[in-house]
């Protein structure tokens, strides 16, 4: 019996390929991890993780998105340059760079790459919100990584408790505070570097052609306020995008409970048309 479990266990472990690289002669940093369900038959949707940690920390390995899995989905979780690395826009540059490459081998690798959607926490849920709201804007695109006849944008949009408005997260004199994660983003203390931080902001490229968002926020939050997501939620409905914005009770930075999860699973299966 443990024999029979054990294989359908390893007949149901998806296909895995592991640091791939989506830049060409790219760094270490420049690299993903790509799962596809062991029995695709290449209509599969695929949902890129972008990992947290401040911009300055963190890695692709981790993160709730294997649930995704469990649904049939594949999944890539993706690296990108570092604070400590390159200052922004580098960041949004690469994940742009990993959405092209992986539209652009959908066929190779066994999923649908005309159906990506894209979640991410913390920092990366101001980079998946990013990702959202500036498909193809060329500033940010950083074509020179690659596959540049290809599309940046996604089809779908969970952000969980991402930064978005840089300034108003710092203000009065915590604008001249040059070691905050936002400020070693950006190069230099928030004061000077605010045509950047307009910049980094998802809310500066809303549109209404900007893809369907779920976002999700800790009523407990003590690094990033939950006005963040709140303003965004509305700026993204304003602007004529289909924008839901949950409140996650008695929940702190990291801790979003399991029923999150959930909706983020359900939200990118029904947006990326999955059954």
């Amino acid at each position: 019996m443990v024999g029979l479990l054990a294989a359908f266990v390893l007949s149901a472990a998806p296909k895995e390929y592991m640091n791939v690289g989506y830049a060409p002669n790219g760094g270490l940093a420049q690299r993903l991890d790509l799962y596809v369900p062991q029995a695709s038959a290449g209509k599969e949707p695929l949902v890129i993780w972008i990992h947290g940690g401040g911009w300055r920390s963190g890695s692709k390995v981790g993160g709730p998105w294997r649930s995704l899995l469990l649904e049939g989905l594949a999944v890539a979780s993706i690296d990108y340059r570092l604070s400590s690395e390159a200052i922004f826009p580098a960041q949004i540059e690469d994940c742009k760079a990993a959405v092209r490459f992986l539209r652009a081998n959908g066929a190779k690798y066994g999923f649908d790459g005309s159906r990506i959607g894209v979640w991410g926490a913390s920092a990366g849920g101001h980079l998946a919100a990013l990702l959202g709201t500036s498909g193809d804007v060329k500033a940010l695109e950083g074509a020179s990584l690659g596959n540049d006849k290809q599309s940046s944008r996604v089809q779908a949009v969970c952000d969980f408790y991402g930064p978005i408005d840089f300034v108003a997260m710092h203000p009065g004199k915590a604008l001249e505070n040059d070691k905050s994660a936002e400020a070693l983003l950006l190069g230099g203390a928030l004061s000077i570097k605010r045509d950047l931080a307009k910049m980094a902001n998802p809310t500066t490229y809303v549109s209404k052609d900007d893809p369907p968002f779920l976002i999700e926020h800790g009523d407990q939050d003590r690094l990033v306020p939950i006005s963040q997501s709140e303003e965004f939620c509305r700026a993204l409905q304003s602007g004529g995008v289909s924008a839901s914005f949950f409140t996650v009770a008695v929940a702190w930075y990291v801790n979003l409970a399991a029923p999150a999860e959930k909706r983020a699973v359900d939200f990118l299966k029904k947006q990326l048309g999955w059954p």
